[in-house]
């Protein structure tokens, strides 16, 4: 029986559910709901044969409810088989904005492959409640074999039809089915009595036939956690699964309106685009997971690894809740206050378990290099320049690099050398506090034992155990024990026993490593220096500037040179030196406030805002601190009626922490008074005090300055923005997320009883006007009054509030949030540059790359001291023994994931770029061919010497399988 030979011609009923996995309660409370629902569902399958059931596209409740009834396994599987059952094809129905493009299309391989396992995932793309939808989803669900999508949120209002052709970034269109009305479009079509019926399916076909003129109309009888009435057959209507009946039209595209780019338009309904910055430190937190898990831990596992770890089951565990914590109403920050402990609790142990997978590949890398020995690695695909902070004997503050040469180091600071002092009656008591070789994080060196004369004083017992992080000498726990229990014989307490560790001082080195390679860096001495400095053999590579740059006036005054091309991080120190930088010693020390590098040149203001001046552009005014009230929610921001809004500080500290060749540092701490809480109709005249504290950082090589902004946030209901001045007349900005860079204006459409702010989510960066920010998370962004202004913090106490002035309805139940207050420290990284020329002109995609990417230190293990490698790799190591023998170039190409699949390296990369570029990728491979997004093998491609050539379009995904 299926809805084409079937019932009333004019109406399709679909009967579905939307199961939010948690919300406004938690994932184990939600999910008894879930099972009493789904048990009423297959009891009513069962009795009736005509019935049909669609599983709000994801799978993962099908997952949580078979943990619970495992016993009804297979007739899910029979009934899905049948095509009766809809499951997936989303593992979860995730936030579009606030997680990865990579999060996303792991997200769909999980839930096409458990669907499949139970007989077929459902073949659309369904996207029922995401707030708006990204740019990219048309290519990844068309690359995943998905010729139709269906939504309702975001869709413009020059949509005017139930279906459109949505145009992905790259191209790619995929035909939309729209659900007017929402997914529950038809709820209340079997509500009231059944001699109603007709007049409810006339008034249904009333509202939705303008939307279809011709064929069935789709009706979507279904609503939040409830499941659709039993009995419905009897009524004689056709009933379908989704897919049956979005799969039933052609999907081809022509002659449907077109649609280009991401959706978040607020003209058809809410998008809610408050979530983006609610609960600001579960989005760092996802951040941070994310990249260890996809950047660090997978590939590094993929090239280092032998077969045969357990690292392939951590990652699945990994990337499993990476994707749960995705999901809508988790990510989002608009569940309960339990909801949202819980979320952050899956993301860090999803951070956690890629950690583990990097310290496996840590301890590879450790193995071959010597122990006082560091191993830097490279999570890029490509060569890169950059600063690590080395922590080496005082003795031997010099590091050297394979073959002997210097790096280029500064010294940051000496570490304390006395750890502990404690008086001991019974001396035997230390021997407790020693774990083999271990005592307080470190090795046991050496010991001693002493007894100094004092006159007319019984003489004080001294025992001085020295640690150290990597000990040149041997060690026998019995010597240590026979030598503590001869001098309590010797003498009884009590003792005074001091833990002095070896004098250790930090470094920061400027290391350059091959991609995805490593390098080892070993410590030495300076021969004939009594009280050694690190030296500098680079110094005049980066010279610190002289001379403030401040300005009066915030804004931005051209310079008049061009735009800059993307480089390397060699490229940029040579352009240094190019710039007239003096030889070490010999150039003015800077002034007070300033940081300079020869291609940036940082001024602190008397009020705490930046001056840079670049080739390109000197701005003034930057890092302007602003604090409003917001009396909205979880999903709206909303100012209260009478706002306050605070920007100028009390007081103003600056303080130069580090002045080097390498790295820059400057503090600025700036006091402001915060209305303490919302009170009536505005703002409290209660305040509490609060310190801004900015770290600026300046490197070697780096055209941006990195910032640290941090607080400790006492208020409640309230914004905190940083400001920076744009051009004059900047009508529009370009943010990279998902694989994109979206360009956007100051204005959204509305229409729908939401107030249509214009701010937006923006993940690896943003540009607008002269300005361009790296981000280290998702951030929310808004272009206003002439600023860029990035959101801090926001602070509301509400999930939904009933009254919420810029919303009409509410989101969700009016449950108080304390949470989402977000107490305590707060703190938000990014760095921020001139960018007179557009984005792909500053070659911004290869800075967030670097900017967001570390590169990795690992100390070494071997028992030997002193230069040494070991070869490691499971892939061919380069003759050095330092690299992995792979490499991406290519114009705006950018590496997202890399990982071992079916015996081969799976690379999946994307062309941010708004022309057509070209990929290269060299490594030891023999052959080459293309995949689509779930690892399905496609075309071969031309391999000569190891290195494959690839066109790709713009913002083009292509994922790539190199065979040994």
């Amino acid at each position: 029986m299926t809805p084409e030979t079937t019932g009333t011609p004019g109406i399709v009923v679909v009967p579905h559910t939307h199961w939010d996995r948690e919300w406004y309660l938690p994932f184990q409370r939600f999910r008894l709901g879930l099972v009493r629902l789904l048990d009423e569902v297959l009891d009513t399958m069962a009795a009736d044969p005509a019935y049909r059931f669609t599983m709000d596209g994801q799978l993962a409740a099908l997952e949580d409810y078979l943990e619970i009834r495992p016993e009804r396994l297979g007739e899910i599987r029979r009934l899905v088989t049948e095509g009766r059952f809809a499951a997936g094809p989303w593992l979860i129905l995730a936030d579009e904005f606030l997680c990865s493009g990579e999060t996303l299309i792991r997200n769909l391989e999980y839930g096409m492959r458990g669907a499949g396992e139970l007989g077929g995932a459902m073949r659309v793309g369904y996207l029922p409640d995401q707030f708006g939808h990204c740019a990219q989803m048309p290519q990844i669900l068309r690359q995943a074999g998905l010729e139709h999508a269906c939504l309702w949120r975001g869709v413009p209002a020059s949509v005017g039809r139930d279906a459109f052709a949505w145009t992905g970034a790259d191209g790619t269109a995929v035909r939309t089915q729209y659900l007017p009305g929402g997914y529950g479009n038809a709820v209340a079509l079997f509500t009231g009595p059944a001699d109603g019926l007709t007049g409810r399916l006339d008034a249904f076909a009333e509202t939705m036939r303008p939307w279809h003129p011709d064929g069935p109309l789709l009706a979507m009888y279904g609503a939040d956690h409830s499941a659709p009435a039993a009995g419905i057959t009897a009524a004689g209507l056709r009933l379908a699964t989704l897919e049956e009946y979005v799969t039933a039209h052609d999907p081809g595209t022509a002659g449907l309106p077109v649609v280009h780019g991401e959706l978040r338009s607020h003209a058809r309904a809410n998008i809610l685009p408050g979530v983006v910055s609610a609960r600001m430190p579960a989005k760092r937190l996802m951040a941070r997971a994310e990249r260890v898990v996809a950047r660090y831990a997978e590939p590094l596992a993929a090239l280092w690894l032998p077969g045969g770890t357990a690292a392939a089951k951590l990652l699945d565990l990994a990337w499993r809740r990476l994707i749960a914590c995705s999901g809508h109403d988790s990510i989002t920050g608009c569940g309960a206050d339990e909801t949202a402990q819980q979320v952050a609790a899956r993301i860090a142990e999803a951070g956690q378990i890629g950690q583990a997978v990097v310290d496996l590949v840590a301890s590879s890398l450790a193995a071959g290099a010597a122990r006082d020995a560091v191993v830097v690695v490279n999570p890029s695909p490509f060569r890169r320049t950059g600063l690590v902070l080395a922590d080496v004997p005082e003795s031997h503050p010099v590091l050297t690099a394979p073959g002997g040469a210097r790096v280029p180091a500064q010294r940051l600071e000496l570490a304390p050398t006395l750890l502990d002092e404690t008086v001991m009656d019974d001396l035997t008591l230390l021997l407790g506090r020693v774990h083999d070789r271990e005592l307080f994080g470190r090795l046991i060196v050496s010991w001693s034992a002493e007894c100094p004369e004092r006159d007319g004083e019984t003489p004080e017992g001294i025992f001085t155990v020295v640690v150290a992080r990597a000990p040149a000498t041997g060690y026998e726990y019995t010597d240590l024990r026979a030598a503590v229990l001869d001098a309590a014989t010797a003498r009884p307490g009590p003792w005074r026993v001091r833990i002095v560790a070896e004098p250790v001082v930090t470094v920061a080195a400027l290391v350059t490593v091959e991609a995805f390679g490593r390098t080892v860096l070993t410590p030495a001495g300076i021969p004939g220096m009594e009280d050694p400095a690190v030296e500098d053999p680079v110094a005049e590579a980066a010279p610190t500037g002289t001379g403030a740059t401040e300005g009066p006036v915030s804004g931005i005054v051209p310079t008049g040179a061009g735009p800059a091309e993307e480089r390397s991080a060699e490229d940029r120190l040579t352009d240094e030196k190019a710039e007239g930088a003096s030889p070490r010693g010999s150039e003015p020390p800077p002034a007070e406030g300033v940081l300079g590098n020869g291609l940036l040149r940082v001024a602190v203001a008397p009020d705490g805002t930046l001056s840079l001046r670049s080739a390109g552009a000197e701005i003034h005014g930057v890092g302007r601190i602003v604090d409003g009230g917001d009396a909205g929610d979880t999903y709206n921001h909303a100012p209260p009626r009478h706002d306050l809004l605070v920007d100028a500080p009390l007081h103003v500290e600056v303080e130069t922490l580090h002045t080097g060749p390498l790295t820059s540092v400057l503090e600025i701490r700036r006091e402001y008074a915060w209305p303490a809480h919302e009170e009536g109709d505005g703002r409290s005249a209660a305040r509490e005090n609060v310190t801004v504290t900015t770290r600026a950082e300046l490197r070697a090589g780096e055209p941006y300055l990195r910032l640290e902004i941090s607080f400790d946030n006492r208020s409640r209901d309230h914004r905190v923005r940083w400001h920076a001045p744009l051009r004059p007349g900047t009508g529009e900005s370009s943010a990279e997320g998902q694989l994109s860079v979206t360009r956007r204006g100051t204005t959204a459409e509305g229409g729908c009883g939401e107030e249509p702010l214009p701010t937006f989510p923006a993940e690896g960066f943003v540009a607008a006007g002269g300005l361009a920010v790296l981000l280290d998370q998702v951030t929310e962004y808004e272009l206003t009054g002439g600023e860029l202004a990035l959101t801090l913090l926001r602070s509301v106490g509400f999930l939904s509030r009933n009254r919420n002035a810029y919303r009409d309805e509410p989101a969700g139940p009016q449950i108080a949030t304390p949470d989402a207050q977000c107490p305590g420290p707060a703190t938000m990284r990014f760095a921020v540059l001139p960018c007179p020329g557009s984005w792909h002109e500053a070659g911004l995609p290869r800075l967030a790359e670097e900017y967001r990417h570390d590169l990795l230190t690992v100390p070494g293990d071997s028992p030997s001291i002193g230069p040494s490698i070991g070869p490691v790799a499971r892939t061919e190591v380069a003759r050095d023994g330092t690299g992995a023998r792979l490499e991406v170039e290519g114009a705006g190409v950018v590496l997202t994931a890399l990982r071992e699949r079916n015996g081969a390296l799976e690379a999946r990369l994307v062309a941010e770029h708004p022309h057509g570029t070209e990929a290269v990728i060299r490594g030891t491979f023999t052959a080459a061919r293309r995949a689509d997004l779930l690892g399905v093998p496609g075309e071969r491609l031309e391999t000569e010497g190891g290195e494959v050539r690839l066109p790709l379009r713009p913002f083009e995904i292509a994922t790539v399988h190199l065979i040994p």
